[in-house]
């Protein structure tokens, strides 16, 4: 089997990691991916966390564990067909900084923290893509182990997306400790979650939707107790819990016979689940909720798809962004061509991923600009690094907000000092660029820009075009001096 035929997707989320493997397969104009292999282990990485949110050591080493088995089996791909995306415990983790670079290594790929709206449209589009088409609108809810997502869509489009701070392991550390099970128990986790839901149920009962999906292990465990056991006969209703709450208070567990379609693993956090679940279906007003498959792990594998397939969904994000924020997109276009040429004239090794973010960089740079002139820079860092940016991972938005933030004025030698060459060469270019399209039309200038010395910045420029250019000689002192500051060597020469 070709290697290039395949993708792996990795769901690293509070409750159990996940790793797909799946086949591109095209035929008759329609590309559609069939999964052949997976695996899913029970991490419980949320109930590690303390009262500070500080990850422990054996939560940790638990993690690496698994990561190390699933590196195994994707040890030989090729690092553009493996996307692995994390999800709430590392968003919240105080100690991500010792957690994530232990997690890469061990995995052998790198990670991506998402952001709870891009992890709920990802979570859509997996969904969607393991159910017949339809133009109905659709609710998907999922119950994680540290956050709940909810979408409503139509087709293959996410309409209205939040994320709750709730799930069946960070439920169950807070109301059924070990599992054990009391009604005054179920009535503090129903009331907590009854809470966390008021913010969006006004929102999505407006509206509304034909069907109601649980993309979850806890949806899915709940579908197979309900009808295993007698209590539902298809899928998940309110009637049906409350028959399963009913059984869980008797035996204050869910370690019964009398439940059946149980899986060891899910007895623990059940309880937890069925309480949020419960809240759920009270509040939104649904009446029947069905299995949906796929979820995050198929919606990363269709993204990754996407993006070898020219569709990235990160591009059709900057194009969004550059019509809400009304950037000038003449001078977005000819920033962009200027750094873009000025990257690829340095960088014989071919970055591809950086110069894609200096790309995306150079057609949001002016961003801030529809929020204030003065130092828009750091407005359009603050808008690139904290909103809602479908297809960006966290990673992808600070990378986009550091090259914002110094793509003008002053530079920091502690920003700076710890970026790797690409990157600081991306923020080069990117100064260039800006600094040549003051006057916003294409300089009819030769130059030559040469990096290949570790912090040796060369300028080689027409010595005619200078003297008929004063301000931009003036700019380049004072850019020259800027680069000086932080430690490299810059040096302007005229032919």
């Amino acid at each position: 089997m070709e290697m290039d035929n395949l993708l792996a997707s990795i769901d690293l989320g509070s409750n159990s990691f996940r790793l797909s493997v799946g086949r591109i397969v095209q035929h008759e104009g329609i590309t559609q991916i069939y999964s052949i292999d997976r695996l899913k282990e029970t991490v419980r990485l949320a109930a590690g966390l303390n009262e500070h949110n500080v990850l422990s050591e054996e939560a940790i080493q638990r993690a690496v564990n698994v990561l190390q088995r699933f590196g195994e089996r994707i040890h030989d791909f090729p690092a553009t067909r493996v996307r692995a995306v994390a999800t709430n415990t590392f968003r919240v983790a105080k100690n991500i900084d010792e957690l994530l670079p232990r997690a890469e290594n061990a995995l052998g790929f790198p990670i991506e923290v998402i952001s709870g709206q891009e992890e709920a449209r990802l979570v859509f589009s997996g969904v969607a893509h393991e159910l017949p088409p339809s133009k109905e609108g659709r609710l998907v809810v999922d119950i994680g182990g540290g956050s709940t997502e909810f979408i409503i869509g139509k087709g293959l489009e996410p309409k209205l997306m939040q994320s709750l701070h709730m799930g069946c392991v960070s439920y169950t550390k807070a109301y059924f400790p070990s599992g054990k099970v009391t009604a005054q128990a179920f009535e503090k986790a129903e009331l907590a979650a009854s809470k966390e839901l008021e913010v969006i149920s006004k929102a999505y009962r407006k509206m509304g939707w034909e069907q109601a999906f649980g993309s979850s292990g806890t949806a899915k465990a709940l579908v197979a107790v309900l009808q295993d056991s007698g209590f539902s006969d298809k899928g998940i209703t309110l009637e049906g819990m409350l028959k399963l709450k009913k059984v869980l208070i008797q035996h204050g567990s869910a370690n019964t016979p009398e439940l059946r379609g149980l899986k060891v693993d899910r007895m623990e956090v059940l309880p937890a689940g069925l309480a949020i679940m419960l809240a759920i279906f009270r509040t939104l007003k649904i009446e029947r909720m069905y299995q949906g498959e796929g979820a995050l792990r198929v919606g990363v594998l269709y993204d990754m798809l996407g993006r070898h397939e020219a569709s990235d969904k990160r591009d059709e994000t900057v194009k969004l962004f550059i019509r809400r924020y009304h950037i000038d997109t003449k001078q977005a276009q000819r920033v962009k061509a200027f750094a873009l040429g000025l990257f690829d004239s340095i960088n014989a090794n071919n970055k591809e991923d950086m110069r894609r973010v200096l790309g995306w960089a150079a057609d949001l740079h002016e961003i801030g600009l529809s929020i204030s002139q003065v130092s828009y820079h750091k407005h359009t860092a603050y808008v690139l690094e904290n909103a809602d940016m479908p297809g960006f991972s966290r990673d992808d938005q600070r990378r986009l907000a550091t090259l914002a933030l110094l793509h003008q004025g002053r530079l920091n030698k502690a920003q700076i000092q710890h970026l790797s060459m690409d990157k600081w060469q991306a923020i080069l270019c990117l100064r260039l660029s800006v600094l040549f399209l003051r006057k916003r039309q294409p300089p009819k200038v030769e130059l030559q820009l040469n990096t290949n010395r570790q912090q040796h910045i060369s300028l080689k420029i027409d010595k005619r075009w200078l003297e008929t250019h004063p301000l931009t000689r003036y700019s380049l002192d004072l850019e020259s001096k800027e680069w000086e500051s932080v430690g490299f060597e810059f040096s302007i020469e005229e032919f």
